[in-house]
């Protein structure tokens, strides 16, 4: 069987924020890859990073984050690189994204028909979107361009001033030490200079082929403008003739036609206010909502936590973007209705052939998403896999901590909660930073980080206890009672 394309690729992602307290370390080189048509679920309690690697991919960071390392490739594009105008055209549009809480999602003085239609009517001249449709790719490389000149120059820039700083604070400076320091500033200097002198031909080349797909872009526009318009002339032409000559039993049949002329003109040019509703009442019916004609008018706080869930969807659909990432969106909702909010995201999956990054603290929502499974501690994968490896093989000892505290129906086995609370970021641990809080720790997890161990083709995980030379241990009881009743019971 051939393997499923992939259309998302993180690889190596570092990702820290500026606090008062010094750089807190959020999400410390990361890989994943998301492939056609399948849901990844990343898990892992409040603090692991998950929301960070979500919001990277997104273009949504604060300002104080700083992304140190990696790449995220979409369409053969790094987007930590792309510029403001190429992630406007890909946020939403190409990669949709459904938040935890719906209520903080939406307006809460606006109908929800307005919120639900309002980036359909923002980009309802099709002359306009035709015309950037046309330049974009030129226009995206001119941009990119520029932006990977800056990207380069305030790295170069970050990394001179945090050696500074540390210069900075240190007690008297050797000769050697004030050496250095005049040699990294110039060093700098040249290395900002070469950049935008290389960058600056590429620029320069680049503008004069957009300057040119412009020119092409506005007569492709305008001649087709003027081919429907024409159009448009003689159909309504021909429609007045045929009402002038008709019976006066056909004329209200005819100005119908010549009505339906009008709006079809019209929807060629521009989408309208009417076109607008008529797709938003069509996406709430989609995502499962009763009487979309009278709730369109209705507001936030007359909706359900549930419904309120449901018109975010429908606001993320609007778009038919070709990835969603669902960020712990049945947090705030009672069992039942999450259950409702899973099928529904389910099944919108399968209709639309989505890919979908599913992001949860929650291994019993995973079983019932999940194709794949990244479980995150403390900024790191430490556990990768199908659900069935994940839930039926799973060999880290976090994960392990993870499914021995859910709670079922068919074990017998007391829950165990997990010791302790996760590290500070702002000082990583120098091992394995769930040692602290394992009972299953050896020596070597307090000195140095554990590999990536191969378990499968599809299976890693990264803790000592695969290591060749570590002794065996047994899963916890609940885990393993856990998988031989769901063996049994399958």
């Amino acid at each position: 069987m051939a393997e499923q394309e992939k259309v998302l690729e993180v690889n190596n992602l570092v990702v820290s924020f500026k606090t008062d307290n010094g750089i807190l370390r959020a999400v410390r080189d990361i890989s994943f890859d998301l492939k056609r048509g399948e849901t990844l679920c990343i898990v892992g309690e409040s603090g692991s990073g998950k929301s960070v690697t979500s919001k990277a991919i997104m273009g949504i960071l604060a300002n104080n984050a700083i992304i140190e390392g990696g790449n995220i490739m979409y369409r053969g594009e790094n987007l930590l690189e792309v510029s403001e105008d190429e992630f406007y055209k890909i946020r939403g549009h190409k990669i949709g994204m459904i938040f935890q809480d719906p209520l903080s999602s939406l307006n809460p003085i606006v109908r929800i028909g307005k919120q639900i239609t309002e980036a359909m009517l923002i980009n309802s001249d099709k002359l306009k979107l035709m015309y950037n449709d046309l330049i974009s790719d030129d226009l995206i490389r001119y941009k990119n361009t520029i932006t990977k000149m800056n990207i380069a120059i305030s790295t170069e820039k970050r990394n001179l001033e945090n050696y500074l700083n540390e210069m900075k604070a240190k007690k008297g400076l050797t000769a050697a030490e004030k050496q250095e320091i005049a040699d990294r500033k110039k060093a700098y200097k040249e290395f900002e200079k070469k950049t935008r002198a290389e960058y600056g031909e590429k620029a320069k080349a680049l503008k004069a082929v957009l300057d040119q797909t412009e020119k092409d872009a506005k007569q492709k526009v305008k001649a087709y403008k003027a081919q429907v318009t024409a159009e448009h002339k003689a159909a309504a032409a021909e429609l007045q003739k045929k009402l002038a000559a008709a019976p006066e039993s056909q004329k209200a049949d005819i100005k119908k036609q010549i009505e339906a002329e009008k709006e079809e003109f019209t929807n060629k040019l521009k989408i309208t206010k009417a076109e607008a509703k008529r797709r938003a009442l069509k996406i709430m019916r989609e995502v499962g909502i009763p009487e979309p004609e009278r709730r369109y008018k209705q507001y936030p706080f007359e909706f359900s936590g549930g419904m309120r869930q449901r018109i975010v969807i429908a606001i993320a659909l609007t778009a038919s973007p070709e990835i969603l990432i669902c960020d712990e969106p049945t947090t705030a909702l009672d069992v039942t209705i999450q259950a409702q909010i899973l099928e529904l995201i389910n099944k919108i999956k399968e209709e639309r052939q989505l890919s979908c990054i599913f992001i949860t603290h929650d291994l019993g929502v995973v079983a019932n998403m999940a194709d794949r499974v990244a479980v995150m501690y403390a900024g790191k994968i430490v556990e990768y896999g199908t659900a069935e490896e994940i839930f039926y093989d799973p060999r880290h000892p976090y994960t392990w901590a993870l499914l021995s505290s859910i709670p079922d129906v068919d074990s017998k086995e007391k829950l165990e909660a997990i010791p302790g609370t996760p590290p500070n970021m702002i000082y990583p641990p120098k091992g394995d930073a769930f040692a602290a809080r394992s009972r299953y720790a050896m020596n070597i997890d307090y000195r140095e980080q554990p590999p990536m161990f191969k378990i499968s083709d599809t299976h890693y995980a990264a803790t000592w206890l695969l290591d060749p030379h570590a002794p065996k241990v047994e899963m916890p009881k609940i885990v393993s009672e856990r998988i031989r009743i769901s063996l049994e019971n399958s």
